[in-house]
């Protein structure tokens, strides 16, 4: 006894020790050490018991209890079963005694441990485990502690870990079903008594305007007038231990729901009871009546109401989530909605005393987050379901979901509001698109609530209505997905306002264009304010008030003109002509906007507030030309009506626009506003494609621009963009015209004089005998390859999926730049960023162009690629240069990728020094390092390899297979072979799992195609590797021995190619179901030993044997 107190005394000091701040980090690790020492002790328990029942140090005592959770969960099977008998008994008994005056951690780590001890030995060694959590549940004294070990059990045997065999944990779920009925009746019983016990003493309210809530809606809502008298009850006023009773009553409930199915179990009076408790959620008096007694407790009272509420939406929204609703449990679930339903029209009530917003405001704000949850969940999962009832009333469903969304005190509740009406607008047009036939009928029971919900989404994004709200929206922060909070605000807005659009095209556009309007109006008419100053322009508008009006004005501007350009699709296909004139008068509007911009140079002009008034001009300007973009594929379809009917107004709405654009297109203008030109460009020329595009006088001079060796170069992008549009606009053809009118001679001479001027200074690098290449400093020619290479790639990537006349031309027009680029190609060997451009301008070139490149060159190409890539070079680039040398090999082994994909003989001779390569120059280097750089792109090139180059390897005739009844291939290139396939068994031993998966993907097509498991497993070539090949079946086998040998082996020996249905059933039984590593490899190697020699007694056969 004297040892134990000792033993005791000295834990506390050194726990108290370890956890104390002047303990340095050498002192803890060596108090761990001992600590670690003593738990893995035999009987260590026996002291920790000493020491739960003897000490009050917190740290002791859960010490102690992670020595028994240790020794429960990983020593059990080695503990005698007289010890386990001694701990079952101890360790119920001293929770027991002790739970009340225990810290609640240490009181649940206790019942944690005694549900462990369930989780191993119930019902067999601990029959009496789930019966006592009954008795402490049905125990006035120690309900609390019962409802803890309940929710304990669910959680640990209902959803165990790892740790446990499947049949284990299929038993442990089997015996908990078997109790769900008594548990949930026992909680049910629970709930309802504090219910009564404190219903019958609550006092009931005078009437009142708020008492009196059963109005038309609520008895549409409700079937009968008893179930609304129910609801309508007062919310009784709990005691503290009351409350703490039936929250975690609540808890239990919660996760039980979370695994058990929905069943007769889940009773009427359960669900009703579970309603009740959600009131508390949005009962604002109670929390009042705390607040006005004032004293703290109140207070906190007032909040525990609040948390009943927010635990009984958890378990309403746990059933809510089953997706699989048996028959009987449907009225149930009508039911749950219509009681729900009741909470919602409480919540969003409005009257006298204060409005909705306050109200929900005053709601705890977890309490709003579970209701909109709910709400989600039955829009998403069950509206399908209960939209069929009569008695369910959908239409006022959405108008309390109206006022719910558009009172939410907080953007995030709102955007998750809206997401709600997402999902009920992709339920609607999937409906509708299954039902044409009553189309009309669905639009017109929901049209009103749909014009309703246009009309305040729109509303919401204006400043004009919610100045305040939108300002507290943050512009500058990136979120993940790279857009701020007030772009996502409007996005999810505007998602909301095209969906109703393609289902109300006509209401929803005849409510946007007049506000669209209104703001064009007060934008078209500043010109009349703008005057000339000594500098230039200015805007006479500087009262203060003016100016924040304006700046609301053009924000919404701005907003608008987005929704115009995401309304684009709905005008196009099917229905162009019938909504063309709507959709002429927005294009017209917009290439009047677009040209009056840049025509007054309203982004270059002086404001009184130039921080604010400046970017809000810049962006309308930006945005006008987007939504014009937006409408591309509109006026392309308008293109070919208008070559049909050669149609004056479709010139002229292009011709404008260029006069629009042409005047952006200037290093004068800002990057915003130059880069939405320079799209819009583009768009005409690759999506509208006119023929009159380049006798435009506009782009002309946009070309004109481009070519001049004296003109200041724009940022890299808007060039990159200029000049595919202009090479576009030069190669695509024209379309609803004969090949023999796309005047194509004179069209392939401007494109090879654009290409000319875009690579003069590229082209001059060359060095050349007659003129050595004079000396420029690095820096500058390296800015040459690039601003050169980077304009080409990007032509030849816009055009590589294109006819083939277009690829012809665009080759002819490139062929010195990249004969050019590979002559410079060795020179930058040893700079990774230049070759990184050249072998991405190469790749791009291969994948477009390669059969215009034709074979002598490309086989040039290739040739210089692999003589330069040397191991020394390779080891420099990966091991030495960082992730830009390792994209260097990349971009190489892409190359090759291409390389060994293409048909036919023309490449085949390079196999051997692409396989050599591959597998002796870069696999060495980068097979052991961790780093994931390069290996993807080897293995992809390796499987590529094998997939297209079978033959390569493994040479079948027709007469061997006739001859020998066995399509036995020869095989050839054996080491390259075993070399390819040792290297991915190699890549399962690294830890990179996108490896793992990649290259398990990549054998499994092989198998799927070229039976690649049999020729690895039989084919002799492998004998080396047996054991390695063993060990990796064993692997995959270990993690599920039962399939292994009732599904896979039968299915493996079915497949077998050689042998007869006797042979395979005598290899089935002699593979010895052993599990152990060395039997089973031993099992495998005598089936491939067993499955060779059969093949051979049986290929040695004569001809038309008859076997028996």
């Amino acid at each position: 006894m004297a040892s134990e107190e000792a033993s005791l005394r000295a834990l506390e000091s050194l726990m108290t020790e370890f956890f104390h701040d002047s303990t340095t980090n050498e002192r803890k690790r060596e108090i761990e050490e001992l600590l670690n020492n003593f738990a893995q002790q035999v009987g260590a328990w026996r002291l920790c018991l000493y020491f739960l029942s003897s000490t009050r140090n917190d740290y002791v005592m859960m010490y102690s209890l992670t020595v028994f959770e240790n020794l429960i969960n990983k020593m059990w099977l080695g503990v005698p079963s007289q010890d386990k008998m001694e701990i079952r008994s101890c360790l119920p008994k001293l929770l027991l005694a002790h739970h009340k005056t225990l810290p609640y951690f240490i009181r649940n780590k206790l019942c944690k441990v005694i549900v462990d001890i369930g989780r191993q030995d119930w019902p067999m060694f601990y029959h009496d485990f789930f019966t006592n959590i009954l008795q402490l549940i049905q125990s006035p004294v120690t309900t609390p502690l019962g409802l803890i070990m309940l929710k304990t059990t669910s959680e640990e045997l209902a959803c165990p870990r790892e740790d446990l065999s499947v049949a284990r944990k299929e038993e442990l779920r089997k015996l908990l079903l078997d109790q769900v009925q008594t548990v949930l009746s026992l909680l049910t019983g629970i709930l309802e008594t504090v219910w009564d016990k404190h219903s019958v003493t609550a006092a009931t309210p005078p009437p009142s305007p708020t008492s009196g809530e059963s109005g038309d809606l609520l008895s549409n809502l409700l079937q009968s007038p008893s179930s609304a008298k129910l609801l309508n009850q007062p919310i009784p006023i709990l005691d503290a231990e009351s409350e703490y009773i039936c929250s975690l009553a609540l808890e239990c409930l919660a996760h039980l729901f979370s695994w058990i199915p929905l069943s007769a179990s889940i009773t009427p009076s359960l669900l009703t009871t579970i309603f009740h408790f959600a009131r508390f959620g949005c009962d604002i008096r109670a929390r009042k009546m705390a607040s006005v007694n004032g004293s703290s407790q109140n207070c906190v009272l007032g909040q525990e109401r609040g948390r009943l509420g927010v635990l009984a939406m958890s378990c309403i929204n746990e059933l809510m989530s089953k997706n699989c609703v048996p028959m009987e449990f449907e009225e149930y679930l009508l039911r749950m909605f219509q009681q729900t339903f009741y909470l919602l029209q409480k919540i969003t009530k409005d009257n006298n005393a204060h409005t909705v917003k306050s109200r929900l405001e005053e709601l705890d704000e977890s309490y709003i987050e579970k209701f909109t949850d709910f709400l989600r969940l039955f829009v998403s999962v069950h509206l399908r379901r209960i939209e069929s009832y009569s008695q369910f009333p959908v239409v006022e469903f959405l108008t309390l979901l109206f006022k719910y969304t558009f009172h939410q005190p907080t953007h995030e509740g709102y955007f998750s509001c809206l997401d709600i009406w997402t999902l009920f607008l992709d339920y609607l047009t999937s409906k509708i698109k299954s039902r044409l036939g009553d189309k009309e009928a669905v639009l017109n029971r929901y049209e009103d609530a749909l014009v309703l919900l246009l009309t305040e989404v729109l509303n919401r994004i204006q400043f004009r209505y919610n100045q305040a709200q939108l300002e507290e929206l943050d512009d500058e922060t990136l979120d993940d997905d790279q857009q701020t909070e007030w772009q996502r605000y409007l996005r999810q807005s505007l998602e909301v306002v095209a969906k109703v659009m393609e289902l109300l095209p006509t209401h929803a556009f005849s409510t946007l264009f007049p506000v669209l309007q209104d703001n064009l109006d007060v934008y078209l008419g500043l010109q009349q304010f703008v005057v000339t100053s000594g500098s230039g322009h200015r805007l006479n508008i500087t009262a203060e008030n003016d100016c924040r009006r304006l700046h609301c004005s053009l924000r919404d501007l701005s907003s608008l003109l987005q929704a115009v350009g995401r309304l684009a699709e709905y005008f196009i296909g099917d229905v162009f002509a019938a909504r063309f004139s709507d959709a002429l008068t927005v294009v017209e509007r917009l290439v009047k906007v677009t040209l009056y911009g840049s025509q007054i140079k309203l982004y270059n002009i002086e404001t009184a507030v130039p921080s604010v008034l400046k970017p809000d001009l810049i962006d309308v300007h930006a945005q006008s030309l987007a939504a014009l973009q937006a409408y591309s594929h509109w006026l392309a379809q308008y293109c070919s009506e208008a070559h049909r009917q050669n149609t004056q107004q479709f010139v002229t709405l292009i011709s404008t626009t260029m006069d629009a654009v042409t005047p952006l297109i200037s290093t004068k203008v800002q990057d915003k506003l130059l880069l939405s030109a320079c799209h819009l460009l583009v768009s005409l020329a690759t999506t509208v494609r006119p023929v009159f595009l380049i006798s435009i006088p506009a782009v002309q001079k946009v070309f004109n621009r481009i070519t001049d060796a004296s003109a200041q170069r724009l940022v890299d992008k808007a060039q990159v963009l200029v000049c595919r549009a202009l090479s576009n606009i030069l190669l695509l053809p024209w379309p609803n015209l004969p090949e023999n009118e796309q005047q194509w001679p004179v069209r392939s001479i401007n494109h090879a004089s654009l290409i000319s001027a875009l690579s003069r200074d590229y082209r001059n690098l060359k060095p050349s005998a007659v003129a050595p290449q004079r000396k420029m400093p690095l820096d500058d020619t390296k800015v040459i390859i690039h601003q050169t290479l980077s304009v080409l790639e990007d032509i030849v990537e816009n055009i590589s999926g294109e006819s083939t006349k277009s690829r012809q031309i665009c080759y002819h027009s490139l062929q010195e730049s990249v004969q050019v680029s590979l002559a410079l190609f060795p020179a930058f060997i040893h700079q990774s960023d230049v070759t990184d451009e050249m072998l991405s301008f190469f790749l791009t070139l291969f994948r477009g162009l390669r059969v215009q490149m034709g074979v002598p060159f490309t086989e040039q190409i290739i040739q210089t690629f692999l003589n330069m890539f040397t191991r020394e070079q390779l080891a420099e680039s990966i091991l030495h240069e960082g992730s830009t040398g390792c994209r260097v090999v990349e971009k190489f082994l892409k190359i090759l990728q291409v390389v060994v994909q293409e048909p036919g003989q023309v490449f085949k001779p390079f196999l051997p020094s692409i396989i050599a390569l591959c597998m002796e120059q870069v696999y060495p280097i980068v097979a052991e390092r961790p780093s994931p750089d390069v290996k993807a792109e080897l293995f992809e090139l390796l499987f590529r390899t094998l997939h297209h180059n079978w033959r390569y390897f493994f040479k079948s005739t027709v007469l061997a297979s006739v001859q020998r009844g066995v399509a036995e291939e020869q095989m050839e290139n054996e080491p390259q072979f075993s070399a390819i396939m040792q290297a991915f068994g190699q890549s399962f031993l690294q830890p990179d799992i996108h490896l793992f998966k990649q290259n398990l993907f990549y054998l499994e097509t092989l198998n799927t195609k070229q039976k690649l498991y049999h020729k690895v497993l039989v084919h002799k070539s492998h004998d080396l590797l047996q054991e390695e090949i063993g060990i990796a079946i064993y692997n995959m086998a270990s993690v599920d021995f039962d399939g292994f040998f009732a599904a896979f082996l039968p299915e493996f020996l079915t497949s077998c190619d050689g042998v007869d249905s006797n042979q395979k059933n005598v290899l089935g039984r002699n593979f010895k179901m052993d599990r152990d590593l060395p039997s089973f490899t031993q099992s495998v190697h005598r089936l491939v030993n067993d499955l060779r020699y059969y093949r051979l007694c049986n290929g040695s056969l004569p001809p038309g044997t008859v076997k028996l």
